[in-house]
């Protein structure tokens, strides 16, 4: 059994409160020895501190800092489902960035998540991941995080 929690306490790092689904899906669920979020928004305490586009509106650095707090917010549906301590390592990391056609650096604003997760779980928090380029985002959000974990028990 793994003391993540421990390791945030350390960081300086609170979990948030899970956002409320805004339809028939849940913040996450777990199918065997995983644990599946929906979708995580950069919320923070119910709102979304910044909105708009990568490439228009939103610069990179800002992006990068809302993708790592989207993880966070997909840390926190972990936490709710299955309690932190139980995540034996992150699998994939899944992101969405709001870009204007030209925008080609999504993976610089996904690094804002991976970075952070390696943070918090050191060597199990290396992850595969995919970064993808998207029109827009609910709530004209500029980023969304999704992650798969594995569990020890």
């Amino acid at each position: 059994m793994h003391i993540w929690t421990d390791r945030l306490v350390e960081l300086g790092i609170t979990l948030p409160r899970v956002a409320e689904p805004v339809g028939g899906y849940a913040p996450a669920i777990r199918s065997g020895m995983h644990v599946y979020t929906s979708g995580q928004l950069p919320f923070v305490g119910g709102t979304l501190p910044l909105t708009g586009k990568l490439g228009d509106d939103v610069d990179v650095a800002q992006a990068a800092d809302l993708a790592r707090t989207a993880a966070l917010n997909a840390l926190a549906a972990v936490n709710a489902l299955v309690g932190l301590d139980s995540v034996a390592r992150v699998i994939k990391v899944t992101g969405y960035v709001a870009s204007c056609p030209s925008f080609t650096d999504q993976a610089k604003v996904i690094n804002g998540a991976s970075t952070f997760l390696h943070e918090v779980f050191g060597q199990a928090g290396i992850h595969a991941r995919s970064a993808v380029g998207v029109a827009v985002l609910p709530l004209n959000s500029p980023v969304e995080v999704e992650l798969h974990v594995e569990l020890d028990s």
